[in-house]
């Protein structure tokens, strides 16, 4: 990115003024490095999504943001419904609710690696994973409708999980005011065998060890301590959420001149928030976010099987879940006014400060967990969030490392086999049934995530608590 575009308003934050139909300036986060290096592109589509009707105080790009479609993965947009305000299928994405959560085990790393090849091959053997891979679970019309609207409720009342888990899920497991019959047949049916299952991609579930603590009050509330083993999991909706997105993009693009919108590209098609298309558009993206929580969920069950059957003396709560390809309607002061607006993140985290009503009362001193993925080979990141983010991006952090290279140039550097064989050698056991996924994975295809959380802790986006790097990881 050519850094004489931007006015440079901190050591980490970044301006792109007013220009041409821009409603609001870009706000681009990274260090000086980090945002040198961002693809052209992603100025260009903060700037573009900047031209949309309704948006407020900005178009953000996180740290970690690469180009997208339609939105740069890493992009936030809130939108006001009363001044003509818009819900963009791509400003939210095709894997809608993709997130993370990450289990405490109870246990210490030693635990973990005197069972480590044992426990990685139980995974592997318990956790559908790759494209198209499906589970046991099969439902039928009544349960995938009450799958959409109960989300991680449904799952934890059909015995996956326990009430006490729901309380550390984002809107506590159950998005509201889905609608399911706004959802096709063919969404559906695409996500009738595929509950419980990873899926492909960027998608893992990990055993991890604390590596680091940054901020001891912090970790301590989050139960985490140095050289102790969590589970992470990261997957979304799956097949449904995917159908929904390509869909209603289809729909938004086609009917964006009858609502008066000029499309700067015609991957933002979007639709008014007050319209037909718009509530229709919301009703069935609910529904996928409550399907990715429910197949979280279902997964968390699977993995406290598994670990159950190993290492009986584990006990695994969950820290928390929270997504990354959403839109939600929330609560936000503007110029000393509270306003309903309907945030946008694409592969951006929530991070609720502390206090926040909406965290539970064992987290709300702290500030919300903030879950950050980063490769198999490097690590992860906890990071809480700050009373500040409300200000700088509707509370908005980073969500991952961010993607330095296509999958298709990753595979041009590497093979799987040669990505497996040396993380074997550093200690990190991978399983995929996909050697050209590990490949399209490779560490070196990511941004460091290090300087990711480094620079959006400096931003003030998030404060860093603790690095986790990977044992085990079973790769869709």
């Amino acid at each position: 990115m050519n850094l004489d575009e931007l006015v440079r308003r901190g050591p980490c934050e970044w301006e792109v003024p007013m220009r041409g139909d821009m409603r609001v300036p870009a706000i681009v986060y990274g260090s000086e490095a980090l945002v040198a290096e961002m693809d052209d592109k992603v100025l260009e589509q903060a700037s573009n999504v900047a031209k949309l009707p309704g948006i407020v105080r900005a178009s953000y790009a996180m740290p970690d943001a690469h180009w997208g479609y339609g939105f740069p993965i890493g992009g936030v947009a809130a939108f006001d419904p009363e001044r003509g305000g818009v819900v963009s299928a791509g400003g939210v994405g095709f894997d809608i609710s993709c997130g993370v959560r990450c289990l405490l085990t109870g246990l210490r790393a030693e635990d973990i690696l005197a069972v480590q090849r044992p426990l990685a091959e139980a995974l592997f053997a318990r956790i559908p994973a790759g494209v198209g891979s499906t589970g046991a679970i099969r439902l039928d019309v009544a349960r995938m409708e009450a799958m959409l609207v109960g989300g991680a409720r449904w799952a934890v009342d059909q015995g996956w999980g326990t009430p006490a888990d729901l309380e550390r899920i984002e809107e506590r497991g159950q998005m509201p005011h889905a609608k399911p019959d706004k959802v096709s047949a063919l969404a559906k049916k695409r996500q009738r065998d595929e509950m419980g299952t990873l899926g492909s991609g960027n998608h893992y579930l990990e055993v991890q060890r604390v590596a680091e603590v940054f901020d001891e009050s912090i970790a301590g509330a989050f139960g985490l301590r140095v050289d102790d083993a969590v589970v992470m999991i990261h997957c979304g909706s799956r097949g449904l959420g995917h159908q929904i997105g390509t869909e209603f993009l289809r729909e938004m693009a086609i009917a964006a001149k009858g609502f008066g919108i000029a499309l700067p590209d015609r991957e933002l098609a979007c639709a008014p928030i007050r319209s037909d298309l718009g509530e229709a558009y919301l009703g069935a993206m609910r529904s996928a976010i409550n399907c990715a929580l429910a197949n979280r969920q279902i997964l968390t069950h699977l993995v406290r099987e598994v670990f159950a059957g190993l290492l009986p003396a584990a006990r695994m709560p969950l820290l928390y879940d929270v997504s990354h390809n959403t839109c939600k309607l929330e609560t936000h002061r503007i110029d000393g006014h509270e306003r309903a607006l309907f945030v946008h993140r694409k592969g951006a985290t929530r991070a609720l400060g502390p206090g926040h009503p909406e965290l539970p009362e064992s987290l709300r001193l702290a500030g919300q967990p903030v879950l950050i993925g980063g490769s198999m080979g490097t690590g992860s990141y906890v990071l809480a969030g700050t009373a500040r983010s409300e200000s700088l991006a509707f509370s908005s952090a980073c969500h991952g490392a961010g993607r330095a290279m296509s999958r298709h140039q990753a595979v041009a550097c590497w093979r799987g086999r040669q990505v497996v064989d040396d993380l074997a050698a550093r200690g990190i056991m991978v399983r995929s049934p996909s050697s050209r996924g590990i490949a399209e994975e490779a560490p070196g295809a990511y941004k460091d995530v290090s300087e990711v959380v480094d620079a959006t802790d400096a931003a003030g986006l998030a404060r860093k608590v603790a690095k986790l790097v990977p044992l085990v990881c079973v790769k869709g």
